[in-house]
């Protein structure tokens, strides 16, 4: 299985003080210790580095982005994703422009989302997203 971790499993995970016990921070550190391939994309990096303050941080936090593989959306994957989001919409769900973009790029290259927000697994209701589970 390969990994995709969005932001709100990062942000756990690299937080300064206690790690909190939450299932997906472990299934991330089990994939990062070889269980597991990981994939991320500029998005989530732009995301974290938002949410980090100093240049000591986001060295450490490039340094550890540097060893991760890549996906890069395409004109398609932005089109895709819009599809999605309306018909997740119609859907009852509303989902941001950003999570949609994520997702599609789950969809498309056949990733895992590993997430602790709620809305990807209402999306995956109305597309074919596969959202880790315990």
């Amino acid at each position: 299985m390969t990994l995709f971790v969005d932001t709100s499993v990062w942000s756990l995970a690299l937080r300064r003080d206690t790690i909190p016990d939450v299932a997906e921070v472990d299934a991330l550190r089990r994939a990062l210790l070889g269980e597991e391939v990981v994939v991320t994309m500029g998005l989530v990096l732009q995301e974290l580095l938002q949410g980090f303050a100093g240049p000591r941080a986001r060295a450490a936090l490039l340094e550890r982005f540097s060893a991760l593989p890549s996906v890069t959306p395409d004109r398609d994957d932005h089109v895709d994703a819009a599809t999605l989001r309306n018909a997740c919409r119609r859907g009852g769900v509303q989902l941001g422009t950003i999570d949609a973009l994520l997702a599609q790029i789950c969809i498309r290259h056949g990733l895992v989302m590993l997430t602790t927000d709620k809305d990807f697994a209402l999306a995956a209701r109305h597309c074919p997203l596969q959202v880790w589970q315990r």
